[in-house]
């Protein structure tokens, strides 16, 4: 078999080249049928561009073959909303006859597609980059997957750095009000109220434009301002903020400090300079997995950006997850997929950070988060890591009653004073 040099790079991040032995063993003439949703809609649409510039690389890679069997890829978009990206999940099912989804980008949208999942015999769903935490957390389903880590994941260690070495002892925190920043705002308080910092929570609608009300809101006594918003609405409130001359220190969600935001151009970057944040990539990264991949993604993607971005990477990480499966079954999606399910319960690989990703009992990613710093690279916004908290379980290392026990992430969960 001949391999080229994107196929080895590909499989390179995980243990799949152990298992080409495999390939034709159990070949057959239909190809999988794998249909993908992402968002080409609304405030995410660039992230969403670049989710699939990733799988292409990944499916690239190996010609489109995988197990002997072909691959047919089927792409399908949303707009962010659960509502849209569940009647996209059931067209993939129900008309194009998709045996494995990957998707959706955001976190209501793998709520739904987790629920989704439970009503259909013989199929997977693999997330793409949703963060919501209880998409596995409580009631998981048993046919859907997520190698990506989640929102509160993510935030492991921001919380004790805000206080421990910025001196934050007062945060005021505007997030969009639906469950992916729920989670990252859990993530960030479950360290930082513990230490004794105070939270103003603002909430905005997604898709807002205008913040000027929320920033009139901003408590004198507040230290830095902790955004977890993305896409469109990070880039306006980040705009508006730099236009009246805000000077706080900006604390990131981990779709802030990303190269969807960072790569436009604006009064905006004033304030990202210096930004700290936290999550599952970090541009400048000297593992080699990732510096390979970053090539790659430039030699494919000129026109992409500087540096995949985190849902490129999340895409890409859940997209490999699969095809190794499949490979190590030798594309055998026979009995219900039950040879493929459980080759995907049980995979360990290395993902493009360089970072091990394994599942948990309610097939959840453990894997590492960065700690990052956005710095001027030469007249290029990254992030730059500076801190790595390694195999970060969804319970945050706490038994899990236990932290079940905390409640679920929501407007009001969890709550530090002067919350609102």
């Amino acid at each position: 078999m001949s391999v080229s040099r994107r196929h080895t790079t590909a499989w390179a991040m995980g243990t799949v080249a152990a298992v080409f032995a495999l390939s034709g063993a159990m070949a057959q003439e239909q190809p999988i049928r794998i249909g993908s949703i992402t968002t080409l809609e609304g405030p995410f649409a660039t992230g969403g561009q670049d989710a699939y510039r990733a799988m292409e690389m990944a499916f690239e890679a190996i010609d489109y073959t995988v197990g002997g069997r072909q691959i047919e890829w089927i792409r399908e978009s949303s707009n962010a909303t659960p509502d849209v990206a569940l009647a996209r999940a059931r067209k993939l099912i129900e008309q194009d006859e998709v045996d494995i989804i990957i998707g959706p980008l955001s976190g209501a949208e793998g709520i739904a597609l987790r629920d989704y999942s439970r009503t259909l015999d013989g199929r997977t769903i693999v997330n793409g980059s949703s963060g919501a935490a209880d998409t596995t957390l409580r009631d998981p389903s048993p046919n859907f997957f997520r190698f990506s880590t989640e929102g509160t994941q993510w935030m492991a260690g921001l919380g004790t750095h805000a206080y421990e070495d910025m001196g934050s002892r007062h945060v005021a925190l505007v997030a969009a009000d639906y469950a992916f920043p729920y989670a990252q705002v859990f993530g960030f308080m479950h360290e930082y109220c513990e230490l004794g910092g105070e939270v103003t929570k603002l909430w905005s609608p997604l898709n807002t434009t205008d913040f000027s009300s929320i920033i009139a809101q901003f408590p004198d006594d507040i230290d830095a301002v902790l955004l977890i918003q993305g896409g469109t609405d990070a880039l306006a409130f980040l705009t508006q903020y730099a236009e009246v001359g805000g000077d706080l220190p900006i604390i990131g969600g981990s779709i802030t400090a990303d190269q969807t935001l960072l790569s436009a151009r604006g009064p905006h970057q004033r304030l990202m300079e210096g930004m700290v944040a936290a999550g599952p990539i970090a541009d400048l990264n000297d593992d080699p997995n990732w510096t390979e991949f970053v090539a790659d993604y430039r030699e494919r993607w000129p026109d992409g950006f500087d540096s995949p971005s985190i849902h490129a990477v999340n895409y890409y990480t859940n997209t490999i997850a699969v095809l190794q499966a499949l490979e190590e079954v030798g594309g055998d999606l026979s009995d219900n997929q039950a040879a493929f399910q459980d080759a995907l319960a049980s995979i360990e690989f290395t993902a493009p950070t360089g970072a091990n990703v394994r599942l948990d009992e309610n097939r959840q990613a453990i894997s590492d988060i960065f700690l990052t710093r956005i710095v001027n690279d030469g007249g290029t916004m990254r992030t730059e890591a500076f801190g790595r908290t390694p195999d970060v379980s969804q319970t945050l290392g706490m038994e899990t009653e236990e932290f079940l026990a905390l409640g679920s992430p929501s407007r009001d969960n969890p709550s530090c004073p002067p919350a609102r």
